[in-house]
């Protein structure tokens, strides 16, 4: 793989965020077919825009809980909760998150969120 600029910036932001064990996981079991979207997602989430300096990580965490929640997108939910402890965002505001996102997105999508976080919280020993 012929690794861009934006490819190892995107890499290692992602692995600061989301665990080295995970992102290196990922790429390892990507064949040829699925190694097209981990380049994609590493360029373009985690090269342009995680890089960029408008925001610090923990604001973007709380904006991907808020979009994956109106998204009704759980299992990437559960991924960025385990991002957004690590970027310093508190089970206080994750929840305050969600109860907003609820209030925009419809309840059927908050409570997908809050399951999905509140896995994720118990599993990290965060409740």
């Amino acid at each position: 793989m012929d690794e861009s600029a934006k490819f190892k910036e995107g890499l290692k932001v992602r692995r600061e965020v989301l665990g080295a064990d995970y992102v290196d996981g990922s790429i390892a079991k990507a064949d040829d077919f699925m190694m097209a979207f981990q380049t994609i997602t590493t360029e373009w989430c985690w090269g342009h825009a995680w890089a960029r300096p408008g925001l610090d990580r923990k604001t973007r965490s709380m904006i991907n809980l808020a979009m994956l929640t109106a998204l009704k997108q759980p299992n990437e939910l559960k991924l960025h909760v385990r991002g957004a402890l690590t970027n310093g965002v508190s089970v206080e505001e994750i929840k305050e998150i969600l109860i907003h996102a609820t209030t925009y997105c419809g309840v059927p999508a908050g409570l997908e969120a809050f399951k999905a976080a509140h896995e994720v919280l118990k599993a990290e020993g965060a409740l």
